[in-house]
């Protein structure tokens, strides 16, 4: 059953220090909102559920990410290749050079079809290794883009991801100057400013198989907000143990969402996740607040 915690000043609710006292008895941000108000969110809230807030599928949010993780592996492939990184003055005169890119689409198992752009060059001789010439389907890939852009996760265990999808066709160095460069861009991804009110936070969670030197299922939770006109964007992810995980780590989630700048979310909707109430609002708190089982 799906939970919906409705109300709530989330990423300031509890025991997060916001430099004031937050009080539950005075007007909360959709406490403000008239009658008329508080029925136009509901109503964005259960369209875009009614259209779809999933993290994978064809029309799923992991398809942008994907295409990045896929052209920025490809991009260091191609400097592999040439030997000199792009806009590189040692690269003059070397009789080969990156010659613009072209479209391919490639079929992956959570996202479907995802369109990237393969690098080329002059003298034709580049032959990519995560998506090949002639390959239309990349498997794995997807373990790679879901542990890349989750917290919790070393250096090591993304390594080791990218490690399994190139096996022995590149080297070991390769593979290391791959997952610098995408970590670099998960980097900015992460750092980069959110809305400071979302009309509903949308937490959905996938099974990863994790490993640096043993393999172990692990959950990665995704908080997809809804703004107020209604656009949709994975906020952040983060590597779980399992057991829908604890208050502890579902308050440090709403912590770094704070800290990016979110300051109300009107609803907040997941499944079976114990530990994302008691940190969203006190137990003590509840009454309150509505409580309902959807929208």
């Amino acid at each position: 059953m799906t939970d919906t915690i409705e109300g709530v000043d989330a990423p300031v609710a509890g025991p997060v220090q916001t430099g004031r006292e937050h009080d539950v008895t005075t007007a909360d941000a959709v406490r403000e909102l008239s009658k008329a108000e508080q029925a136009l969110v509901s109503d964005l809230v259960r369209s875009s559920r009614a259209q779809g807030v999933a993290l994978t599928g064809p029309d799923g949010l992991l398809k942008a990410l994907t295409k990045s993780v896929l052209e920025a592996a490809l991009d260091e492939e191609m400097t592999e290749h040439l030997g000199y990184d792009k806009h590189d003055v040692a690269g003059r005169n070397t009789g080969n050079s990156r010659n613009g890119t072209r479209t391919k689409r490639v079929l992956t198992d959570a996202c479907g079809q995802v369109p990237i752009e393969v690098p080329r060059d002059r003298n034709g001789t580049f032959d990519p290794v995560i998506v090949g010439k002639s390959k239309r389907r990349v498997t794995d890939v997807d373990q790679v883009v879901l542990s890349l852009y989750a917290k919790g996760l070393t250096t090591g265990e993304i390594s080791a991801h990218f490690a399994d999808v190139y096996g022995a066709s590149v080297s070991k160095d390769t593979v290391s100057r791959i997952t610098d460069r995408v970590i670099k861009e998960m980097v900015s991804w992460w750092a980069r400013p959110l809305e400071k009110v979302y009309a509903a936070v949308f937490i959905d969670a996938i099974m990863v198989k994790i490993g640096d030197g043993q393999v172990r299922n692990r959950p990665i939770y995704a908080a997809i907000g809804v703004d107020l006109d209604g656009h949709k964007d994975i906020l952040g992810m983060w590597a779980g143990d399992g057991g829908g995980e604890s208050a502890r780590f579902w308050l440090a989630v709403l912590t770094d969402l704070k800290n990016r700048g979110v300051r109300d979310i009107f609803f907040v909707v997941c499944d079976g996740l114990k530990g994302l109430p008691d940190s969203v609002l006190p137990r003590s708190r509840w009454p309150r607040y509505r409580r309902a089982s959807s929208i």
